[in-house]
């Protein structure tokens, strides 16, 4: 059977496990952070701000990355940033106070931001243009599949001891950033590096040239709106409407994200090659039209059914819309530049955090329905934005053309 990787530059195969070894152990450690700053006697508040703080440092701290990135190379920041990681979650696991707990994570999302902005940077870099597609859709079944697998650990881990899970998130991350050090230092990228330092596109695109570029803002407007819909009102908004909306049992909300993951695996692949083989502006349409219709679908459900399809159409629409955002950045930056996709990245981060808090707003004041139409909306305005947008995937020059 032929390996889908088989292809790509083994640096792919190595970022995309680096991925789901630092997914999995955050998946592990979720369930337990709210739960052990309670332990310290605080307020719910409180105890919601330690998860709040890492998302947090990891925003105002990326455009620092990307600058790292330029000047140090896309390995050491990795390598620092997953140490940095690791070695707050280990120390946060042995927090004496509620103040401890709260810094260290506040620093693992220091380190957060360093590894997934160097991450993404080597993986444009290391890979050619037709195939930025696939390699994005990878890494994102990386941290996919990592994601999914860790709560199954975590739950039991967590009744168990609350502080353990920080102990074996350090551990995933002593295992990712091994793999990355001894797999990410051979020969073979080095000589792909030197090469392209040779080469005329080896200087990092400024944050300034993208962004008057109309394909990296339609990126952004298009992260963002993922960022919205799929990582922030699915995980929070989205279980309160199953019980409060719906009037179902909580299994049901298992079964809407167990179905979006699932679409969403199933997509990733062949829409990285579509992405590299037909150009990535139809996807990105594709992407923020699934998107909309999937706010829209949720926002007049009424059953379980319901729910269910627009949970599917959610997951297909953020994995057309991740693998063709990143080719576009790729595309605009020629591979390099840290800056660039560190605004790339805080644009998902951003939408991850406005959303539920504005959503939430309008759930509360007026009803879930408006609050799935506004999704609807900022999907909508991605949609616009890839409308206008040029197509950025490299022509190959006729001399590649072999008959």
């Amino acid at each position: 059977m032929r390996r889908p990787l088989r292809h790509l530059p083994p640096e792919v195969s190595v970022l995309a496990a680096v991925a789901f070894a630092v997914a999995l152990g955050f998946g592990i450690l979720a369930p337990a952070i709210p739960l052990f700053a309670k332990e310290f006697g605080v307020s719910n508040t409180a105890a919601g701000a330690v998860v709040s703080v890492f998302a947090l440092m990891r925003f105002v701290s990326a455009p620092l990355a990307g600058r790292l990135v330029d000047r140090l190379g896309e390995r050491l920041v990795l390598a620092s940033g997953i140490g940095i990681v690791g070695v707050s979650s280990l120390l946060a696991g042995l927090s004496g106070s509620y103040v401890q707990l709260l810094v260290l994570r506040g620093a693992g999302g220091v380190g957060s931001a360093m590894f997934t902005v160097s991450a993404f940077s080597l993986l444009m870099r290391v890979v050619r243009p037709d195939q930025r597609g696939q390699a994005s859709g990878a890494f994102q079944a990386g941290f996919l599949v990592g994601g999914i697998a860790g709560p199954a650990f975590g739950g039991p881990l967590t009744a168990w001891s609350l502080r353990a899970p920080f102990f074996v998130y350090a551990a995933t991350l002593l295992v990712a950033g091994t793999v990355g050090a001894v797999f990410l230092a051979r020969s073979e990228l080095r000589e792909r590096e030197r090469e392209q330092e040779q080469g005329a596109g080896a200087a990092p695109t400024p944050l300034r040239t993208a962004l008057r570029h109309p394909a990296y803002r339609a990126a952004l407007v298009s992260n963002f709106a993922n960022g919205w819909a799929v990582f922030g009102i699915r995980a929070s908004l989205v279980p309160l409407f199953v019980g409060l909306g719906l009037g179902l049992g909580a299994e049901w909300t298992g079964y809407g994200l167990l179905v979006s993951a699932v679409v969403q695996a199933l997509v990733l692949w062949p829409a990285g090659r579509l992405a590299d083989t037909h150009g990535r502006r139809p996807f990105l349409r594709g992407g923020a039209a699934l998107a909309t219709a999937a706010g829209l679908v949720l926002a007049v459900s009424t059953s379980g059914p319901a729910f269910l399809v627009a949970m599917a159409l959610f997951g297909a629409g953020s994995a057309l819309m991740g693998v063709s955002t990143a080719a576009v950045v790729g595309d605009v930056i020629g591979g390099r530049g840290g800056s660039a996709v560190a605004t790339y990245q805080m644009a998902a981060d951003a939408g991850t955090f406005a959303g539920p808090l504005l959503a939430g707003l309008l759930s509360d004041a007026l009803s879930f329905e408006a609050a799935f139409l506004s999704t609807a909306a900022v999907s909508a305005v991605a949609l616009v934005a890839a409308l206008a947008m040029p197509e950025t995937r490299p022509t190959p020059p006729p001399a590649s053309r072999v008959p």
